[in-house]
């Protein structure tokens, strides 16, 4: 008779002939030492041809269906933390502000150069503290492409775009 276990290190399902029992034996999965137990799993009957029964399953007859996998699926007490986080509602940025409607402007690196000289960043901090930090909902960056009429080219640029109330 046939002893089917698991390995207690790996859980890999093994298989040897009964009279093992007892004896010490390497996992072929993992290499670790194991006593071969004296119980036996039952295994479902063969299939015989005398009963009169007879059904043909392919994939039960296959190679693939010989080779038996064993996974583990985790168990949890409670439910699982969610991975998401939902988005802010625009009823709660409305509700901070009731008096002030929600606003947007667009500031481009290229309408910033006077004189050859890049004013971006000082027109950029400028109407940020204008508006102060509490009406600052988000800033996002930009990148766009423009014709640059003076070399005939089009070139890549940058700007930002302020969602505020006000």
């Amino acid at each position: 008779m046939e002893i089917v276990f698991n390995c207690p290190n790996c859980e890999q399902e093994l298989s040897v002939d009964g009279e093992g029992a007892g004896s010490e034996i390497k996992c072929p999965t993992c290499d670790a030492k194991i006593t071969i137990p004296n119980k036996t799993r039952e295994t479902p009957p063969a299939p015989s041809s005398d009963t009169g029964s007879f059904s043909l399953n392919p994939i039960a007859t296959s190679a693939a269906a010989k080779v038996e996998m064993h996974l583990k699926v985790p168990v949890r007490d409670k439910p699982a933390e969610s991975l998401l986080k939902k988005a802010n509602s625009p009823l709660e940025a409305m509700a901070k502000g009731l008096d002030k409607k929600i606003r947007a402007h667009t500031i481009r690196r290229a309408q910033c150069i006077e004189a050859g000289h890049d004013k971006f960043d000082e027109r950029v901090t400028g109407f940020l503290s204008e508006l102060g930090e509490a009406n600052i909902i988000s800033i996002h960056t930009f990148s766009y492409e423009h014709l640059d009429v003076s070399v005939q080219k089009v070139l890549m640029d940058f700007g930002v775009l302020v969602i505020y109330r006000g």
